[in-house]
């Protein structure tokens, strides 16, 4: 038996390829074969030793020269690889500016990338190379064209020759619809464009173009941009640098929104310009145009004629009204004999179980309402403090008009008692039946006395529905939320005390209806 060592085997197999390429290419090799089919002709014009003729011929049909002299071929056939551009390290530079100003977690990466000392060693290293390259082949070599570069930074101002003069039209006393912004070069560069706005339908300017003049004047600031167009009429016209790397983004859905705060503009420090921001209150719907902005949403009341503005986005005003102070932080510090000691966050995981606590601490800023025609609603839920008189009201209101409204017949684990009928009252069920029903979450809503537990099922309420009635339901606040997922448009009545009499029981109430047509 024979052992080969791994190195043998490697050189085999090294061998077998190489004997199967230079097999499958002969073509490639031809001059090495034309000198191994004429050696009789080479040995009669050279008169060489028989010993030398013998050892030419084994050295020329021994697999590894074979390889070799293909290898050669190859390399000598190969393509001179030509560079795309010259202006890599300047390009890498422009476009680092570029992700400056993008908050995205993929273009910091590129940043980061960007910014290390040894890919800026190994761009310039590629950029001389290129050029030297280009001035040995410059008569024998065509590069293709080098695409055109962003305006190079000169001092504090972008010159380049690549600019362009527009005309704009305007009305008066009617805004462009447009927000500028200042690099840290100084350069005055267009950062939105509203939507619905004189630039927006014209479409001659993009987001990311410099501005350079304003009707012949030269601008430097915010300031002497708004100076110049106010001091214009009819026409504006533009010198710009168009914006590079410009991507056209796919049309936005436009939705609505019914606003569920009271908003202020001019009391906003954090608006790019209070002079475009929507005031609203809360109940106002809004029609949302544009959400590309992460903190600021383009939008319009619904109902007047006023152009677009900006208003804040959910996540901008969850993160506003979630923020705490640090100086009034009084729930994460403490103080033991004049040291302040920080306390550490705690973190939960969401668990259905604990929905009611998530539920509490949830921020309700927006909701997407769409427009519907006038319709009946099926479900009225009455909700209010404990003693204000819900169940009384929910009483006379069905017997007011039995045919027209209904109640919900709970669900019990209680015995049925004696000359009780089961569903006249009560539904009578199992404990084991009604807990695997909540597990399931077929109750609306459930709770337990003495020993036993009650509960009103969803299913019972779609049957009233079903039958052509309005259900009257008279819950918790806490419900409301699942009556969203459930039970769809229903309508709230909520009840609250107006004055309190202290020589009797009774109280006046006030009844308000949550809902409206959208």
């Amino acid at each position: 038996m024979v052992f080969f060592g791994k190195n043998k085997s490697d050189r085999r197999e090294l061998l077998a390829s190489m004997d199967q390429i230079s097999s499958n290419k002969i073509h490639e090799n031809a001059a090495f074969q034309h000198v191994r089919d004429n050696m009789d002709e080479i040995n009669h014009h050279v008169k060489a030793k028989e010993t030398d003729m013998i050892f030419l011929k084994t050295l020329m049909d021994n697999p590894a020269v074979e390889s070799l002299i293909k290898v050669q071929n190859y390399l000598e056939e190969c393509e001179t690889c030509v560079p795309v551009a010259n202006n890599s390290k300047q390009t890498s530079i422009e476009l680092c500016h570029h992700c400056k100003l993008s908050i995205h977690p993929a273009a910091q990466d590129l940043l980061s990338i960007l910014t290390k000392l040894h890919f800026r060693a190994l761009l310039e290293v590629h950029d001389k190379i290129s050029l030297k390259r280009l001035k040995k082949s410059f008569d024998t070599v065509d590069l293709p064209p080098t695409p055109p570069s962003p305006p190079q930074q000169n001092g504090n101002r972008m010159s380049t020759p690549a600019y362009k003069v527009i005309g704009l039209r305007k009305k008066p006393d009617e805004p462009l619809g447009l927000t500028v912004e200042q690099d840290e070069n100084g350069n005055l560069i267009v950062a939105r464009i509203l939507s619905g706005g004189t630039i927006e339908k014209q479409g001659l300017l993009k987001k990311g173009d410099v501005i350079l003049e304003v009707n012949g004047e030269r601008v430097e600031s915010p300031e002497d941009l708004l100076t110049e167009v106010n001091r214009s009429k009819d026409t504006l016209q533009f010198r710009i640098a168009p914006g590079f790397y410009h991507k056209v983004s796919p049309k936005t859905q436009q939705c609505y929104m019914r606003a569920l705060f009271d908003y202020d503009p001019s009391e906003d420090t954090l608006i790019p310009c209070k002079e475009i921001g929507v005031t609203f209150k809360h109940g106002d719907i809004l029609q949302i145009l544009d959400q590309k902005d992460p903190n600021w949403w383009q939008a319009k009341k619904v109902g007047n004629n006023e152009l677009p503005g900006l208003i804040p986005s959910q996540e901008l005003e969850e993160r506003r009204k979630a923020f705490v102070a640090p100086e009034a932080d009084y729930v994460h510090k403490t103080s033991i004999c004049g040291t302040r000691i920080s306390k550490k966050k705690c973190k939960k995981m969401y668990q259905s179980k604990w929905n009611g606590e998530f539920d509490k601490a949830e921020l309700l800023l927006y909701e997407e309402v769409t427009k519907m025609p006038p319709f009946k609603r099926r479900t009225l839920a009455i909700i209010g403090t404990t003693g204000v008189g819900r169940r009384t009201l929910k009483g006379r209101l069905i017997n007011s008009d039995p045919e027209k409204f209904a109640g919900v017949i709970p669900y019990t684990t209680r015995p049925q008692r004696e000359l009780e009928e089961n569903g006249q009252n009560y539904w009578f069920t199992d404990r084991d039946q009604m807990e695997h029903d909540i597990r399931e979450h077929k109750f609306l809503e459930y709770g337990e006395h003495g020993g036993n537990l009650y509960g009103t099922n969803l299913d019972s309420i779609r049957d009233v529905i079903n039958q052509g009635k309005m259900c009257v339901l008279d819950c918790s606040p806490v419900v409301c939320v699942c009556l969203y997922l459930y039970i769809y448009f229903f309508l709230t009545l909520f009840i609250y005390l107006l004055q309190w009499y202290d020589n009797s029981f009774h109280c006046q109430v006030q009844l308000i209806m949550i809902n409206n047509s959208w």
